[in-house]
């Protein structure tokens, strides 16, 4: 196996001693490791490795224990669109509207508008790459009528799969006590999609997506990285830690995996890295012997039973408000946990990340909350606070921009900002964010105020790692 970096391969030898150098620590060790840097994130873990040619299970770790799924939900949001095509009643090129609810989502997001439309195959997209809440939202209301009727679908959907042990509350994965599955339900989710649409699967193999100006990268890092990955789905809430499932084709050999509760985006990548390096070579590479996962037809019955799954251990818990449904197939309330913090509204309730300290005491309390220790990491869903919501205008000052992508209004625009400081605080601090008018419906986002060209691109550099398209510009 190859380790391939761009058009540039490592030998597994040599990965192998760095990849051992930065193993995945078990929770003790991870615990202590942060208590010395001042910190304490640790969220629960669970892993599972299983080649897709016979079914056997290769690596488990806590494959049973209740997880979040976070974002690895929308592969699911996306095996219901997926059937809609099938059954002709999309295409592609079919328009679906946005409403106010699914606008009001909070990022990441397209920052889309109540009453446009966005086709199909962009929808499809966006959430591959971007993972765009409002957008899930917008698939969730087009087919289910209402989120809440949609999730309740999702999950009947699951149990026919054999997803005995996961609920779907909402259709983007944001935080929700109720909304849990185990790492074996998501191994079996991403074999089921592959099997039942392998016309659409290749979608999930989007480096990148372009929309309304905007450019837009795959939050998975594994792409193009290591030879056959080809997708599928990453997710982060401060819930969940950050979690990735991955498929791998090479040499004749096809694994599925999944990793869960990951303190970073890099330390995650890293552990998966290592997985499929230490049990590819184990996967069987003669014909398919394992039966394709097929639907249930007794749906029925999973639908009015809907099993429960108990929510994994936490002190804290963030719950959407949802709109009231109209539908008589509303999904079931939410599972509650001892501690559970006031529910924010739609349009702030978000995945928690880290985010530059401030010295308000209202963000002080916010940050002592829901603060990640440690620097951004890879992979991570930009969350924009109240406290940071509309950076001010202020007067561009001379030097160096750094301009990073376009929306078609001045709240698009500041939104790309807002994601782009939280994934690039360290850099930009201190940057000024800006706002340009190009035209009558595209607003530039830039980043003013670098003394130096270096500088400019130095921030330019960490950005495009984020998946941001950007580039320097003296002002």
């Amino acid at each position: 196996m190859w380790f391939g970096v761009g058009r540039g391969r490592v030998s597994v030898a040599i990965v192998g001693v760095i990849v051992a150098s930065l193993a995945w620590a078990g929770p003790a060790e991870a615990k202590r490791k942060l208590v010395r840097k001042g910190g304490g994130y640790n969220p629960p873990t669970a892993a599972m490795v299983v080649d897709t040619k016979t079914g056997k299970v290769l690596f488990a770790e806590n494959p049973d224990a209740s997880r979040y799924p976070a974002s690895i939900t929308k592969v699911m949001t996306l095996y219901m669109l997926f059937e809609q095509l099938e059954k002709g009643r999309y295409s592609l090129n079919s328009p679906l509207k946005v409403s106010a609810w699914a606008a009001r989502q909070a990022p990441s997001k397209l920052s889309l508008q109540p009453g446009e439309t966005i086709e199909v195959e962009d929808a499809i997209k966006a959430l591959v790459t971007k993972s765009a809440n409002d957008v899930a939202v917008v698939v969730a209301e087009n087919i289910g009528g209402t989120e809440q009727n949609f999730a309740a679908m999702m999950t009947r959907k699951a149990r026919s799969i054999g997803m005995s042990r996961t609920t779907f509350r909402n259709a983007s994965g944001l935080p929700d006590t109720g909304q849990v599955t185990t790492a074996r339900d998501l191994i079996t989710m991403g074999r089921a999609i592959q099997d039942r649409f392998p016309r659409y699967y290749g979608f999930f193999a989007t480096r990148n997506f372009s929309y309304d100006g905007a450019f837009y990268g795959n939050h998975n890092k594994l792409l193009g990285r290591i030879e056959g990955v080809d997708g599928i789905k990453t997710g982060y809430t401060r819930l969940s830690g950050f979690n990735l499932l991955t498929s791998v084709k090479a040499d004749g050999r096809q694994l599925m995996a999944v990793v869960l509760g990951g303190r970073s985006g890099a330390s995650r990548d890293r552990y998966m890295a290592e997985l499929i390096d230490r049990h590819l070579d184990r996967a069987y590479a003669g014909n398919r012997t394992a039966p394709a996962i097929i639907e249930s037809q007794d749906t029925a019955s999973a639908a009015s039973e809907e099993d429960q799954a108990p929510a994994p251990k936490t002190t804290a818990a963030l719950q959407p408000k949802q709109p009231a449904s109209t539908s008589a197939a509303a999904a079931p309330a939410p599972v509650q946990t001892k501690a559970v913090a006031p529910a924010p509204t739609p349009a702030r309730v978000a995945a928690s990340v880290p985010v530059a300290p401030t010295t308000t005491p209202q963000t002080k309390a916010n940050n002592a909350a829901t603060t990640t220790p440690g620097s951004w990491k890879v992979g991570a869903q930009p969350v924009v606070r109240t406290a940071s919501i509309a950076p001010k205008q202020a007067p561009v000052p001379p030097g160096w921009s750094v301009q990073i992508g376009t929306a078609k209004t001045e709240t698009g625009a500041k939104t790309i900002l807002n994601e782009a400081r939280s994934d690039a605080a360290k850099v930009l601090k201190g940057a000024v964010p800006n706002v340009e008018r190009a035209s009558e419906k595209a607003y530039r986002a830039r980043f003013a105020g670098f003394k130096t060209k270096d500088a400019a691109e130095k921030a330019c550099k960490s950005l495009k790692k984020s998946g941001y398209d950007c580039f320097v510009k003296q002002i």
